[in-house]
């Protein structure tokens, strides 16, 4: 059954995949890129299944006006994908005021504001499903990429929430957390200017590693492939799609970590609370 998607960030990487999978299985794609003029082939190729519509996210209110209109120009949109946005490298105390703003309303708020466009219109048409792209770096995190990793934790945890809230609306909503793959991710990198305290430390170590000894095993196609598979699952979906070897070892890595931790601190935890005889007199 033919589907449309919404797809933010098409002009590249997995957005680019994405959408000319879909458009080539017979969907419709209503892509958003900062010019109106991407997918310049694809629309030559499509032209009856691709609407291009200019976004910017930092701008709320040009992220608000591409969803009405994106809405508007379909009949019903079945799946958004959440995808653009971008990664700072650099030591926190190395990025600028500047730099730390950007990303923030480019990846967190530009993302929020996008699904609370999108909210209405999927309650309005009895439901949809919402794709996140967050990252493995949404639950794990490395040196050097610390402005990149609180906007990954922060728009998990907003998913979290809404995923409830939207939930009796028949809105259904997945985490797609890729691990590193070869799309121009790491090309697009911003970064923050090194200081020389840093040397040697991992934040640097990180840097080095992404100059050519960092072996990329994640395939683009795959992940694609995948995000493409999830729009055609059966209920219930996936809180989270993890995707790459790496990603899942890290992140179980780090969740099995996490819980050794806490169980260290049942008794503290515990103990932090009245007891019932206090509760009781209280």
């Amino acid at each position: 059954m033919e589907k449309t998607w919404l797809i933010t960030g098409v002009s590249s990487g997995l957005g680019r995949l994405l959408a000319e999978k879909a458009l080539i299985r017979g969907d419709r794609v209503v892509g958003t890129s900062r010019s109106e003029d991407a997918l310049v082939d694809l629309r030559a190729r499509y032209p009856q299944q691709l609407r291009i519509i200019a976004m910017d996210l930092r701008d709320q209110s040009s992220v608000r006006a591409a969803v009405d209109h994106a809405f508007a120009a379909s009949a019903r949109i079945d799946i958004m994908v959440s995808n653009a946005g971008y990664g700072l490298l650099g030591a926190a105390e190395e990025a600028g005021d500047v730099q730390v703003r950007d990303i923030i309303e480019t990846n967190l708020i530009g993302s929020i504001t996008l699904i609370q466009a999108a909210l209405p219109h999927l309650r309005g048409q009895g439901g949809g499903r919402i794709q996140q792209v967050s990252s493995e770096g949404g639950q794990i995190a490395y040196p050097a990429f610390s402005l990149y990793h609180a906007t990954k934790w922060g728009i998990e945890g907003f998913v979290e929430s809404v995923a409830q809230e939207a939930a009796p609306f028949g809105i259904e909503f997945t985490l797609v957390e890729p691990g590193p793959a070869r799309t121009g991710f790491g090309g697009n990198l911003a970064r923050a200017e090194p200081l020389a305290a840093y040397a040697g430390t991992p934040a640097d170590q990180v840097r080095e590693a992404l100059r050519g000894s960092w072996v990329i095993k994640g395939d683009p196609n795959r992940m694609t492939d995948a995000m493409i598979g999830l729009a055609d699952r059966d209920r219930p979906l996936p809180k989270r799609l993890v995707l790459g070897a790496e990603a899942y070892a890290g992140i179980r890595r780090a969740l099995s970590g996490r819980i050794e931790e806490l169980d260290r601190q049942k008794d503290i935890a515990v103990a932090a609370d009245f007891t019932d005889e206090e509760l009781a007199r209280l």
